[in-house]
């Protein structure tokens, strides 16, 4: 008896397990993650370790955003079944990782995809760009004033659309006619919303105000990223597959509607590409309004969703779906396209090279092919999902979602503001002994990595003038030209919009009467061998003599009175030939230096005969240039 009830108790047992095991396989294959994976949870505490008890446990998780959790079951997905992992495994796996901001880990796996899928593109991408992280995370400021608006609740509401002060996004919050939950992720089904915005201050925030929902077009399942077209009579929207077998899981589709009278939308229709075999969703028109943009995992795309865009005819019908390319479309997931005002593509992806999960991009559309995806980097993009990027070029704001850290709820809309602050840096160049203002100075300015940014040449009154240069960076103006020392002043760009600096650079002449005048050459104490800092001196002399062909000069070089005055008479002259040899090195002709004579120390500058200073003495040890004729040019130096 005993026996017969343990049998039966263990059937009882296997029963219930077998159950909860078709239950947690069922909420899957219906993406109801949240729910497959408190079902997959309990099985695994229960002692099911299987590879289908695990790597669904894990994608639940990570298709829920619960990145925590989702670690660890990759992790032991790993540890136990490595060699059965999928490339989405690893990928999923390296993408937690950064999320949970184990970045060095997150691309060690990412890598690994190259061992499974030789031309996986996001390996290889991270093989050509291993700094990506810390290049994205410290991009020059661009997006400031980052701001949860007003509409967010505790549900999901995410994307954004502007149209005539309006703006409309998409919304789980229940209301009386909302209350029943998606098995995805227990909330409310999606509704579209709009809002009046906000007038935007200077220097302010961006936002909006109280939220309607846009009944005519709302169902009872999901309605989501609506758009409308420029004059505001058509609309376009995503909805939930309500056709077909009833009995399998919803497909999207984009749908149409059109203006009535009363300002409701009405004679809604679906688009003919729709399929109820796959999704379509996520519109945006170009900004001709003859291409229409969408996402969907149609069959023959590069990976789980693709970016597609389709011709709008004269007649109103569509032509052929045209994916956008190996460029664009990734192994991974490609979402919510947007074309902006300055007609660029901004999607979100998680497989390019990211901060996190979902990061944004742009791209520029060139006729028919598209620029190099680039990250929008930090603050917009982080560790978790970052989407539906619209940009108002005309306003210098925008918006974007995410489910970051800090949110009212799941999803939430962010508002922006482009960091618009330019400023200019201006000034004179003159004479420093006259003042007067050189004209035909060259002026060069270098930016803080040592980059020639921009030059220009002064005219009669010694102006220039850099515009448009970004604030809060640090900058050198250079100023030179024939006969002058070159000058330089460091000036760095502050935060304040259309601030003009002024910066004035004093260009000491070289040539004065009859003199090239540079500044001492010295040598060491009893040695006559040209030091670093005369090389750099001398380079003046070069100069000079190279822009003034016919020119001949006489070297003079002295020494202190420290030694007898035969030696340092022997000595000053070995200082004068090694003055002349460096010249004559440096492919000027012997003929122009008409000689060079050491006049040891019979002509010092102070009474520095014995108990002085090493500098005093130093002071002594030098050299001069002196203009043995004078050309014209020359002589209009000197006026």
């Amino acid at each position: 008896m005993k026996r017969i009830i343990v049998i039966l108790l263990l059937s009882i047992c296997f029963s219930g397990y077998g159950q909860r095991r078709y239950a947690a396989d069922r909420y899957f294959q219906e993406y109801a993650y949240t729910k497959s994976a408190e079902l997959y949870q309990q099985l695994y505490d229960k002692g099911d370790r299987s590879y289908e008890v695990i790597s669904r446990l894990a994608d639940s998780y990570y298709f829920i955003s619960s990145f925590g959790e989702a670690e660890k079951s990759y992790s032991d997905l790993i540890d136990n079944f490595e060699e059965k992992a999928l490339p989405e495994h690893l990928f999923r796996y390296s993408q937690v990782l950064k999320s949970n901001g184990k970045t060095s880990d997150s691309d060690k796996w990412l890598l690994k995809l190259k061992s499974l899928k030789a031309d996986d593109s996001r390996a290889l991408e991270l093989e050509a760009n291993k700094k990506y992280f810390s290049d994205y995370t410290n991009r020059p400021k661009t997006y400031i004033n980052i701001q949860n608006i007003a509409v967010n609740t505790s549900y999901s509401d995410f994307g954004g659309f502007v149209h005539d002060g309006y703006f409309y996004f998409s919304s789980t919050q229940p209301d009386s006619e909302n209350k029943k939950l998606y098995k995805w992720n227990n909330q409310p089904y999606l509704n579209i919303y709009r809002s009046l915005e906000q007038p935007l201050q200077d220097k302010g925030n961006l936002d909006v105000g109280s939220a309607e929902k846009v009944t005519s077009l709302s169902s009872k399942l999901h309605e989501s990223n609506a758009i409308l077209n420029k004059d505001g009579t058509i609309i376009y929207f995503t909805r939930d597959n309500t056709s077909g077998d009833k009995s399998k899981t919803a497909k999207l589709k984009i749908y149409k509607g059109y203006k009535q009278n009363d300002g409701s939308w009405g004679a809604v229709e679906e688009l003919p590409f729709n399929n109820d075999n796959y999704s379509t969703g996520h519109p945006s028109l170009s900004l001709d309004e003859k291409t229409l943009y969408f996402v969907s995992d149609m069959p023959g795309g590069f990976g789980e969703t693709d970016l597609y865009k389709v011709s709008i005819l004269s007649d109103g019908s569509y032509g052929d779906p045209e994916n956008l390319g190996s460029k664009i479309n990734t192994e991974g997931r490609e979402m919510f396209p947007y074309i902006g005002s300055n007609n660029r593509l901004y999607f979100a992806s998680d497989g390019h090279l990211g901060l996190g999960a979902l990061d944004n991009f742009e791209s520029t559309i060139e006729g028919s092919d598209y620029g190099a995806p680039i990250n929008i980097g930090a603050p917009v993009n982080g560790p978790m999902d970052d989407f539906g990027f619209i940009l108002d070029e005309g306003r210098k704001a925008g918006y974007f979602s995410s489910n970051r850290e800090g949110g009212k709820g799941d999803d939430d809309i962010y508002s922006f503001r482009i960091y618009r602050c330019k400023e200019t840096i201006n000034g004179v160049i003159s004479d420093a002994t006259t003042g007067s203002p050189i004209s035909g100075a060259s002026v060069r300015l270098i930016n803080g990595k040592g980059e020639p940014v921009s030059e220009q040449v002064t005219g009669s009154n010694g102006t220039y003038n850099f515009t448009e240069l970004d604030c809060e960076q640090k900058f050198t103006v250079v100023a030179s030209k024939s006969d002058y020392k070159q000058g330089q002043k460091e000036q760095s760009t502050l935060d304040e919009d259309k601030k003009s600096l002024n910066v004035n650079i004093s260009l000491q002449s070289l040539i004065v009467e009859d003199q090239i005048v540079i500044n001492p050459i010295y040598f060491d104490y009893d040695l006559y061998t040209i030091r670093a800092d005369a090389e750099y001196e001398l380079e003046h002399i070069i100069s000079v003599l190279k822009a003034h062909p016919n020119m001949i000069i006489r070297i003079e070089s002295h020494t202190d009175s420290r030694g007898t005055k035969n030696y340092n008479k022997t000595l000053s002259q070995k200082r004068a030939n090694s003055t002349r040899d460096y010249i004559l090195s440096r492919g000027i002709a012997p003929e122009r230096i008409e000689s060079a004579i050491g006049y040891g120390e019979s002509q010092l500058l102070n009474d520095c005969l014995s108990d002085c200073s090493e500098k005093q003495h130093e002071k002594n040890r030098r050299s001069y240039f002196f203009i043995t004729n004078a050309p014209d040019n020359i002589k209009a130096i000197n006026k």
